[in-house]
């Protein structure tokens, strides 16, 4: 993969916590403009440190991160974070909520509106655009979050478990509406998972982590047709046989570390 094609990038990266707590080691690896990457791994390995280094909110003591050429910064407008929790502010209107971000970013009113109407609109909140968050479903809540994150229109994009706590029906309208967003603008994500089937079903390449101390176990390529719909790839016999290789890898890191 040439320099210019890629857009993260982290050489012998190692995270250590109060001196004596290895939590990352020896973690590299590249992630191509426009590709979509999931981590899975056991509880506690460092999927979200990974993030949260990306982001600059962790301070890099060992190793190296690229992203698009630069070091990690905090405030990286190149960046839109995701989180597990839609976080989404009380006071404001499903519209106030979707905006929040490109607010803060100081794009004019008219345009950060005009965005994320069209983005409310693309995840079924039309008409809810007045509506405070104690009106919201937990579905249309995530759909309010999704929306805001697309709206800051940066160029990768990071995503901490943003469906775990969803149920089952409402994670999978949630997973096939990320992709048609991402397939219309091709996106870098890198997308945690504890949910394996999830990740495969999502992803261009699932990388496979250790029980702590995180390291790459497996970096799997997801040959799996796109466009995809994640509800059609349930009865696809190659998805499930991706399914069990990633499964497979994984436990044979957590059989590995004796968890």
């Amino acid at each position: 993969m040439s320099d210019s094609a890629i857009a993260i990038k982290f050489d012998h990266l190692r995270v250590e916590f109060g001196g004596n707590l290895l939590a990352i080691d020896d973690f590299s690896l590249s992630i191509a403009k426009g590709e979509f990457v999931s981590i899975v791994g056991p509880s506690g390995c460092g999927k979200t440190t990974v993030l949260n280094l990306l982001t600059g909110l962790l301070p890099l003591e060992q190793g190296r991160i690229e992203i698009l050429g630069k070091k990690p910064v905090a405030g990286n407008l190149d960046i839109a974070y995701m989180l597990a929790r839609d976080s989404l502010l009380p006071w404001r209107t499903t519209l106030g909520n979707a905006t929040f971000g490109t607010g803060i970013r100081k794009i004019s009113k008219p345009k950060r509106d005009a965005r994320a109407l069209e983005l409310l609109h693309q995840v079924g909140l039309a008409g809810f655009e007045n509506h405070y968050p104690k009106a919201l479903s937990h579905g249309m809540r995530q759909r309010c979050a999704l929306a805001r994150t697309f709206a800051l229109d940066s160029p990768i994009m990071l995503m901490d478990e943003p469906f775990g706590a969803l149920d089952a029906q409402t994670k999978l309208q949630l997973e096939d509406l990320l992709l048609e967003l991402w397939q219309a603008e091709l996106r870098t994500v890198v997308f945690i998972t504890h949910d394996l089937a999830e990740a495969v079903a999502l992803s261009d390449r699932v990388i496979v982590m250790s029980a702590r101390p995180g390291r790459i176990l497996a970096d799997i390529t997801i040959n799996l047709s796109r466009p995809r719909s994640v509800r059609a790839l349930q009865k696809d016999p190659a998805f499930h046989l991706i399914y069990s290789q990633v499964w497979s890898e994984l436990e044979r890191g957590i059989m590995a570390s004796g968890a």
